[in-house]
């Protein structure tokens, strides 16, 4: 199959495009950087030069494929309103690209805010609707497209999706602690956060594009929950450094942006997930990687 992969380069982007390889694939990335394009050549990739702006672009490349997995998202976090908007628009021009094509559309989505206080299910739908909401109701719209002949899968990464090399949430946590010479959790420490290994995420992709029917929510999850305490005391092990409770009110103030989501209880379960796709999650778990130094270099 020809796939055509947005964010082919970023952190999960570009170990989708190794599975999607491995497995036979013809994959084209779209590069918005040279060292981008020579990085995905070097794989045996094709590549496509253009960024999430590019709409003519992105609506050429999903014309010449035989699917979509669309990684690509700004994650402007000042400027919430700006990444929101431009994943809408991605998201509307591969949906009306391949609308009565019966093609793959697999993109990107998470578990934030789905089910706060008890794991997240499969089975729970998004509440963001509208361009106004959070990455601009994207899997809701992408849904929609179902019913005009789209093949639509959406991945639900967990907010750790971790390893070697990693520069998402924990990373940002990690140089946090290092600045303040303290390793903070929000509160008493007990909201969670689900975690699953880059390259295991990576095979869920590979084995949601095969295997999925229309209309599923994927959960890229391996471990269900794991406390936000013990995340600052992964943490602060491998940088020798304190531990402490950060009070509700002082949470924005101390870890800035990334505060707000630190807060939240983000845990969800892929049971429904593993069983559709023959999928078992078998990488380090996320303390064991911290323990290992991934986020040390």
């Amino acid at each position: 199959m020809h796939v055509f992969v947005t964010g082919a380069s970023g952190w999960i982007g570009s170990a989708v495009v190794d599975d999607l390889l491995a497995a036979g694939h013809e994959v084209t990335g779209l590069a918005r950087s040279e060292a981008s394009a020579a990085a995905l050549a070097a794989k045996g990739s094709h590549v496509r030069r253009g960024h999430l702006d590019d709409l003519a672009g992105i609506r050429a490349g999903a014309k010449d494929a035989d699917a979509v997995i669309h990684l690509a998202n700004k994650h402007d976090f000042a400027h919430p309103a700006v990444s929101n908007a431009a994943e809408r628009a991605a998201v509307q021009t591969i949906g009306d690209t391949l609308t009565g094509t019966g093609r793959p559309f697999l993109l990107a989505s998470g578990v934030a805010a789905l089910t706060p206080g008890r794991l997240a299910t499969e089975d729970d739908a998004s509440a963001f609707h509208g361009p106004d909401s959070p990455r601009g109701g994207s899997e809701n719209l992408a849904l929609e497209f179902v019913d005009r002949g789209v093949h639509t899968v959406s991945l639900r990464f967990a907010p750790s999706v971790h390893g070697t090399g990693d520069h998402g949430f924990i990373a940002v946590l990690a140089a946090i602690a290092r600045e303040k010479g303290v390793s903070g959790y929000p509160g008493d420490g007990t909201n969670r956060w689900a975690a699953v290994h880059r390259t295991d995420a990576a095979r869920m992709v590979t084995l949601g594009l095969a295997k999925a029917p229309a209309g599923t929510r994927l959960h890229a999850i391996a471990e269900e929950g794991v406390a936000t305490r013990e995340i600052a005391e992964a943490i602060g092990r491998a940088f020798d450094l304190p531990v402490a409770s950060i009070p509700a009110g002082d949470v924005q103030a101390h870890f800035g942006w990334i505060g707000t989501f630190f807060a939240m209880d983000l845990a969800a379960t892929s049971t429904a997930t593993q069983e559709l796709l023959g999928w078992t999650p078998s990488g380090p778990t996320l303390i064991d990687d911290l323990a290992a130094g991934a986020y040390s270099a």
